[in-house]
């Protein structure tokens, strides 16, 4: 419970630093866990190189406009009625999700020195996957947390649950 109210004193003092720093600590942690459990690469076949990869990406990519997106869509869509939640899901799910996914299994090509070509072909073999695998998980997530938890708490549950769906897309983007 310390480390709780710790957490919640940093968010509201540095609401966008502990964001960010969240996403990158779960990118990092997810990666571990595909290299670990799901890879089975043991301490000695760990990438670690690639688990700071993950982690800079979440510093640098996914806290920031995952937790831009939420402050967007709150001003897109006030309130937190079901039906606010609903549409809120809806738009997060049909607009961003695929956007995001676009960039972000390129970014990760790019980022492990995949050429612009093999990029492109990696990018139109696994995006469709990727995708479908989305919403499988997100669209239920989703519709709870924007309509249970306050926008500043969002990024932190979503990427708790983050954890096991960072650990599929590691696998995915690195899967050769």
């Amino acid at each position: 419970m310390a480390l709780w109210r710790a957490y919640q004193r940093a968010l509201t003092v540095h609401p966008w630093k502990v964001q960010v720093l969240t996403a990158g600590s779960l990118m990092g942690l997810g990666d571990t866990i595909s290299q670990q459990l799901v890879e089975k690469r043991g301490l000695r076949g760990h990438q670690a190189g690639r688990t700071l990869i993950m982690v800079s990406l979440g510093c640098g990519f996914v806290g920031p406009v995952v937790g831009g997106w939420y402050r967007v869509l709150d001003r897109l869509i006030p309130g937190t009625t079901k039906v606010d939640a609903l549409k809120k899901m809806l738009l997060d799910q049909g607009g961003f999700a695929p956007c995001f996914l676009g960039c972000f299994l390129p970014l990760v090509g790019a980022l492990n020195g995949l050429s612009a070509q093999d990029n492109w072909a990696k990018l139109r073999r696994d995006y469709p996957d990727a995708l479908v695998t989305n919403y499988y998980l997100w669209p239920a997530v989703q519709l709870a947390n924007f309509y249970l938890v306050p926008l500043h708490y969002r990024l932190a549950v979503v990427q708790c649950v983050a954890v096991i769906w960072n650990s599929y897309l590691s696998w995915k983007a690195h899967w050769l």
